[in-house]
């Protein structure tokens, strides 16, 4: 397959790579060189969100063709009226390069549009997921809690840590060690700790000993930790 990929970021070099290591013949642009584009079978847009529709509206319409996007909170409707519109999200956080493309393989991938995009997916080894539109914000906004959210805890964890003199890295096998749990038995009897006791004594502890700027975040994940409590409870009585 003939593929040109606009958007020579983070996921057009990641995508680019897996590609061609595929023996797809790609072609990796950036938004600027439309003009470059040669006639392929699948012209991938993987510039921001924001500037999807703006790039669609350059390329000239060719029913021979797919256009199809990356993002996975935007339906078909910012690719226009090109004939043969697809997007196919990777369910996977991808960083620039051989890493971004290594983490290609094998990855989930929410598809929508035309079935050829399909043929990406699975020469990448792809589990391909489906959804409506009206799922997608929601499907999006989920995987942005659990990459993104999850890298700014650990943010939240760097900073006490250091404030207790220690490091990230002194608490790193714990944080593994709990997704582990959360993977094997699901998060609410991976959860443990003083929220899931009731033991508010200790809470109370821990807030008049965190850094000031540091306090909110701990309450609004104990809040949480304490709703996940009340639901295993509740489950253990049904």
């Amino acid at each position: 397959m003939k593929i040109s990929i606009v958007g020579a970021g983070r996921a057009g070099t990641s995508f680019s790579s897996a590609l061609i290591a595929c023996g797809h013949d790609v072609q990796l642009l950036h938004h600027d060189e439309l003009h470059l584009i040669s006639s392929p079978d699948v012209i991938l847009l993987t510039v921001p969100d924001d500037f999807i529709d703006v790039i669609a509206l350059q390329i000239p319409q060719n029913k021979n063709q797919i256009v199809a996007h990356v993002a996975g909170s935007r339906t078909l409707s910012v690719l226009g009226s090109h004939p043969r519109v697809a997007s196919i999200h990777p369910l996977m956080a991808l960083p620039s390069g051989d890493l971004g493309a290594a983490r290609l393989y094998g990855a989930t991938y929410c598809v929508a549009g035309d079935d050829g995009i399909r043929e990406i997916a699975g020469a990448l080894n792809g589990r391909i997921i489906t959804l409506s539109d009206e799922q997608r914000t929601l499907y999006h906004a989920t995987a942005v809690v659990a990459a993104n959210h999850l890298v700014t805890l650990m943010g939240h964890v760097k900073e006490l840590a250091e404030a207790a003199g220690l490091s990230l890295e002194d608490f790193l096998p714990l944080a593994e060690q709990s997704l582990r749990d959360v993977k094997e038995v699901g998060p609410a009897d991976a959860l443990t700790g003083p929220a899931s006791r009731g033991d508010m004594a200790t809470i109370d502890a821990h807030l008049a000993a965190l850094p000031e700027a540091e306090r909110s975040t701990y309450v609004a994940l104990a809040n949480a930790a304490f709703e996940l409590a009340e639901k295993r409870r509740s489950q253990l009585k049904a």
